[in-house]
């Protein structure tokens, strides 16, 4: 995954704290800081600085019965480009059974193979 320019400018700390919420998928702002092993003060600072770049998203929610936050990368920091070969959508994507037999999926093989080369 290449770096953005978001990411080039972040502090040590803050590319710590991205990693750690990639890393989790998502995680509650209270446990964030816990595991970076940060006050909640700085911890809320690299969030707002992580948010503002639009690195991550912070949403509310409900945790341990107290209002919270939960942390999550943002859309665009997924590669989507793993579901792809050359211009064709992976088939599996949104099908609950897949049959690795169809053309469908035979076509987008050969597209992978090809693309690799």
């Amino acid at each position: 995954m290449s770096v953005s320019q978001g990411e080039a400018d972040l502090s040590e700390d803050e590319r710590a704290a991205l990693e750690l919420v990639r890393e989790t998928g998502g995680i509650h702002q209270s446990d964030f800081w816990k595991e970076l092993d940060v006050s909640s003060r700085k911890g809320s600072r690299i969030v707002e600085a992580l948010e503002s770049a639009e690195l991550i998203q912070r949403e509310e929610a409900v945790y341990e019965g107290q209002r919270a936050y939960y942390l999550a990368p943002t859309a665009r920091e997924f590669d989507f480009s793993l579901l792809m070969a050359g211009d064709m959508l992976s088939p599996f994507i949104g099908e609950e059974e897949v049959d690795p037999q169809s053309d469908v999926f035979s076509q987008w093989l050969m597209n992978l193979t090809y693309e690799e080369e």
